[in-house]
């Protein structure tokens, strides 16, 4: 009789192991992926201190407390859109003046595709709420690092990546990057030094490197945007994409065609694919 070893049944049944692997992955929960580490801060904090907390963690939500009860949540979006684009004092603006709310709340129980589909429904970041108590927070960028490769993750990126590219020369401000991503609602700007691609300044690149240090907004966005740039070409499937970006540690991925900027795609395009 010829005895399967437990180091040969990958050989031997392997597609078998791989579904039920795969199967699994899509039924894992959020507890399994979401951040335990949560930041919180209050509704009468100035968005000048938010700024600070956000940028020196290298995070990019703070969950809003009152009276000690999580009631909301500020997030650099808001930061952007809401205080540096409104023209609003950091100092005089307060948290609960642009804050969202209430938390979109969900159970540590539930599974990823539900957690994105409620994410791209509700348009917000996730609590996660165990027994009324608040124990992890859900981001896109967590999404994507539990995205399993599923017949729904196989869709290509082409479909879901945003066609209108926004970029700025090297020699721009950062105060006009800031204000370009502000006016426009988009997270980052192409960085071209005569009009060749360069790299990439985000929002998280604005909190970390100039409002939570108080540094002057204006310096050349160029010489303090991400490069070299990491892209990848078009046709690529969304598990694909979710993976090189959790792998490099990024939320937005320019992609290419014939070796020009056909699109970008970030995490928030890859959760609201994978949640269709």
């Amino acid at each position: 009789m010829y005895e399967v070893k437990e180091k040969d049944l990958g050989k031997e049944f392997p597609s078998v192991l791989d579904s039920a692997y795969k199967e699994s992955q899509r039924h894992k929960k959020i507890a399994d992926i979401m951040s335990r580490d949560v930041v919180t801060t209050t509704t009468d904090t100035p968005m000048d201190d938010a700024a600070k907390i956000m940028g020196k963690k290298h995070i990019g939500s703070l969950i809003v407390e009152k009276y000690g009860t999580p009631i909301g949540i500020v997030t650099e979006r808001d930061l952007l859109t809401k205080v540096l684009a409104g023209k609003m004092d950091l100092r005089e603006t307060k948290v609960e003046d642009v804050m969202s709310f209430p938390l979109v709340k969900v159970c540590p129980t539930t599974e990823i595709r539900e957690a994105a589909q409620m994410m791209i429904r509700r348009k917000g970041r996730l609590a996660v709420f165990d027994c009324g108590d608040l124990v992890g927070i859900i981001t896109a960028s967590d999404l994507i690092r539990g995205m399993p490769d599923a017949p729904e993750t196989s869709l290509r990126v082409d479909d879901f990546m945003s066609r209108d590219v926004v970029t700025v020369d090297e020699s721009a401000s950062v105060a006009r990057a800031a204000e370009i991503m502000g006016s426009k609602r988009i997270g980052s700007v192409l960085v071209t030094r005569k009009k060749e691609l360069r790299g990439i300044f985000t929002e998280r690149d604005l909190l970390s490197a100039f409002l939570a240090k108080g540094m002057p907004l204006d310096v050349p966005v160029g010489e303090t945007s991400s490069s070299p740039l990491c892209t990848a070409p078009v046709g690529i499937s969304i598990h694909e994409a979710a993976a090189l970006m959790a792998t490099k540690h990024i939320r937005r991925l320019p992609l290419l065609k014939n070796r020009e900027v056909a699109g970008i795609i970030t995490a928030r395009d890859l959760v609201e694919a994978y949640a269709k």
